[in-house]
């Protein structure tokens, strides 16, 4: 099984989160960004709901990836969230979504950002990869299928 390279922190990662609505997710994108990698949430929001206005960013078979450039950043970070119950989401399938992958890269560098999602997009494709995700008993369980590393225990 393949791991992302991009940089996901441990605490970056959210099992069997209660959520509502699209809004409500693009709010704990935002939050655990600024928790995780000490981002203004307010930007991180302001720029999900911007490159959202253009279009969904679900992609079907109930995933995800909002996606948003941020000044800030000198990598591309991830975040995640797997919802305890699909949500509504504009899919361009139809259906609901349970997992998110949350992308956030360098206002600068194009290409990176564009091979980031590219790579995030396939990993999400990957049905196995998904069926896992969906199973994982945990947040570190989380972390492990999209890094190959074991998440960060709490002291």
């Amino acid at each position: 099984m393949e791991y992302l390279s991009v940089y996901i922190d441990p605490a970056a990662v959210m099992a069997s989160a209660t959520v509502l609505s699209k809004q409500q997710i693009f709010t704990a994108l935002a939050e655990n960004a600024a928790q995780s990698y000490g981002l203004d949430a307010d930007l991180v929001l302001e720029r999900l709901h911007d490159r959202e206005t253009i279009g969904s960013t679900g992609f079907g078979g109930s995933v995800a990836i909002p996606h948003a450039r941020i000044k800030q950043l000198d990598k591309c970070v991830g975040l995640f969230i797997r919802l305890a119950e699909p949500i509504g989401f504009d899919a361009h399938d139809g259906q609901d979504v349970d997992l998110i992958f949350g992308l956030l890269s360098p206002e600068q560098g194009s290409a990176n950002h564009l091979k980031a999602l590219a790579e995030v997009s396939r990993f999400l494709r990957d049905e196995s990869v998904v069926t896992k995700l969906r199973g994982a008993a945990s947040e570190d369980a989380l972390y492990a299928l999209l890094t190959g590393q074991q998440g960060q225990q709490a002291a």
